[in-house]
């Protein structure tokens, strides 16, 4: 039997995983990251929401009935549809830097991926208390109009989070693979945490390829 190969190379394409409670600002964050590095936001939550509305799709209900329940999608669909997102936007000419948001939410998602798709580079974790979380999905609420923005589901995604995603981001941490940011300060000064590790992460880039050019 052929090994499993997974659907691309990490020395060609960068993942970055990134987690938090729900509320913790990731998807303002990855926005700023995709605006000043250059990556592809991939949202698992925004692909499932998408692909339940998407007629004729084979997932739709299955996916609104979990969602609804606060509960998690089977991994087999979600990873299809990040792969599915990752190969579009590369064949759209973009860089195959991709911000993974909201992903994996179970440890053997996160194995699953790496082996099927592609090992990421690290974990970035906006860590953030459940009060200041139920605070802002409760404000959200207001607008969004989102079916699990309610204080029932709120309670429901974070025991969801704080049993399944936290050991996620534990085993990542156990191999140095996570970096974590205090997501309770304004937007402005999370993002400049978020800056000095992008930052390091380019000039190290530029380190190994202009060591590889010249190794003396």
């Amino acid at each position: 039997m052929a090994p499993i190969t997974s659907a691309f190379d990490p020395k060609d394409v960068t993942v970055i995983f990134v987690l938090g409670g729900p509320g913790a600002g990731k998807g303002t964050q990855c926005e700023n990251i995709k605006r000043d590095y250059d990556f592809v936001h991939l949202s698992a939550g925004d692909l499932l929401r998408e692909e339940q509305k998407r007629e004729g799709s084979q997932y739709g209900e299955l996916i609104q009935n979990y969602i609804r329940e606060g509960l998690i999608v089977p991994m087999e669909v979600t990873i299809a549809l990040l792969e599915n997102a990752m190969k579009e936007a590369i064949a759209a000419g973009k860089k195959a830097r991709f911000l993974i948001d909201g992903f994996p939410r179970k440890m053997d998602q996160a194995e699953k991926f790496e082996e099927a798709v592609v090992e990421c580079k690290f974990v970035l974790y906006f860590n953030c208390t459940e009060e200041t979380l139920k605070q802002r999905l409760l404000k959200r609420a207001e607008t969004s109009g989102r079916v699990d923005d309610n204080e029932e589901s709120i309670l429901k995604r974070f025991r969801v989070f704080k049993d399944t995603s936290k050991p996620v981001i534990d085993a990542f941490a156990a191999k140095n693979k996570v970096r974590e940011i205090n997501a309770e300060q304004s937007i402005e000064a999370v993002y400049n945490d978020v800056k000095k590790i992008f930052d390091d992460l380019f000039q190290m880039h530029t380190y190994h390829y202009f060591t590889l050019l010249d190794p003396y």
